[in-house]
């Protein structure tokens, strides 16, 4: 899988990957940027191969602002029931895909699973999550049969009170089209997030967010 810049790279050294190969313009800005941005990472950034811009152009694709990138294998990861797992029915716009991951790995959900079209391990969609698909398993799902709770957000569902349970399954329609009628017909219970009169929705990384601190919250209380 191609990591493009700095971050992504940073994030899937941290979770375990092998990056390689580790391609930079200029090698000691690497290394600077390891040192003010990654400092437990700086050893793993002095092994980068430095190259000029035109060989970094013909390995990645394009430039990069940090002049890093690198490629890693994609990892087999367990999903973890004891966090609630999130559930991106047909997600559309790739950087909010990428971006539900994102937050979806900051507050340590067991994993992010998709229906639709759209591969979960699409490059924008890494882009998006800054290459936090290495921290979590991320996959499409395999059927909507769930052990457990299966919550769908939506505008029209009862207000979202109470602790989730730590092996639910939150799922989050599209941001154009909702819910499908499967997810829908699926689910435990449709609950809805608080939201202000007149304001008609949020976007789906703001969803998960507030889904995914509305659990830990309630956790830790």
């Amino acid at each position: 899988m191609l990591l493009e810049g700095f971050h992504a790279v940073k994030h899937a050294l941290r979770f375990g990957a092998r990056v390689h190969p580790l391609l930079t313009t200029n090698l000691s800005d690497a290394v600077e940027l390891a040192e003010s941005h990654a400092p437990d990472l700086v050893e793993a950034f002095k092994q980068a191969t430095e190259v000029d811009r035109a060989e970094f152009v013909k390995q990645v694709g394009k430039t990069h602002p940090t002049g890093v990138a690198g490629f890693a294998a994609r990892p087999e990861l367990p999903f973890d029931r004891n966090a609630p797992i999130v559930l991106l029915d047909n997600p559309r716009n790739l950087g909010n895909f990428g971006a539900a991951i994102r937050v979806a790995a900051g507050l340590d959900a067991g994993g992010v699973i998709s229906t639709g079209d759209v591969d979960p391990w699409h490059p924008n969609v890494l882009r998006g999550s800054a290459g936090l698909h290495f921290a979590l398993p991320v996959a499409r799902a395999g059927s909507l049969d769930f052990a457990g709770e299966l919550i769908a957000f939506d505008a029209d569902g009862d207000l979202l009170t109470g602790p989730i349970p730590d092996d639910a399954v939150l799922a989050f329609g599209s941001e154009r089209h909702g819910l499908s009628g499967e997810v829908r017909a699926k689910a435990t219970r449709i609950v809805r997030l608080p939201m202000r009169d007149k304001v008609s929705s949020y976007n789906l990384t703001t969803s998960v967010a507030m889904g995914l601190y509305h659990w830990a919250i309630h956790r830790a209380s």
